[in-house]
């Protein structure tokens, strides 16, 4: 029996985007607020009955969050065009070595109605 643990975060970040829909908002400099969600699934520890410590979770989590937020993420080394597909891409690469148990990441645009999910 595997379970699902997740934490969430929000980080406020900026971006530009080049696309053909709604061009010249999205080229310009504007800005959003992202919740993220990352879940792991595992069978519970047989001595701890935890999936995974979430202390740990939060660090891994937390470092994360600290490479997104307040930033522009056109400057994000290794996060390329900043599209919810390709932030999720991106907290999937930082974060899958530390988690192996990793099995979803979803980002939402709450005041858009925007959400985007990567999964295993």
């Amino acid at each position: 029996m595997n379970y699902e643990l997740s934490q969430r975060f929000y980080f406020e970040s900026a971006h530009t985007l080049a696309r053909d829909v709604d061009a010249a908002p999205s080229q310009r400099v504007h800005g959003h607020t992202y919740l993220c969600e990352v879940t792991v699934s595992n069978p519970p520890d047989p001595a701890t009955g935890m999936v995974i410590d979430l202390g740990f979770l939060r660090q891994v989590v937390e470092r994360a969050r600290l490479g997104l937020d307040h930033h522009l993420l056109n400057e994000v080394e290794g996060l390329s065009v900043p599209t919810l597909e390709n932030l999720c891409a991106y907290l999937w690469r930082s974060m899958e070595a530390q988690l192996p148990s990793l099995l979803r990441i979803t980002i939402r645009r709450e005041a858009s109605g925007d959400s985007c999910s990567l999964v295993r």
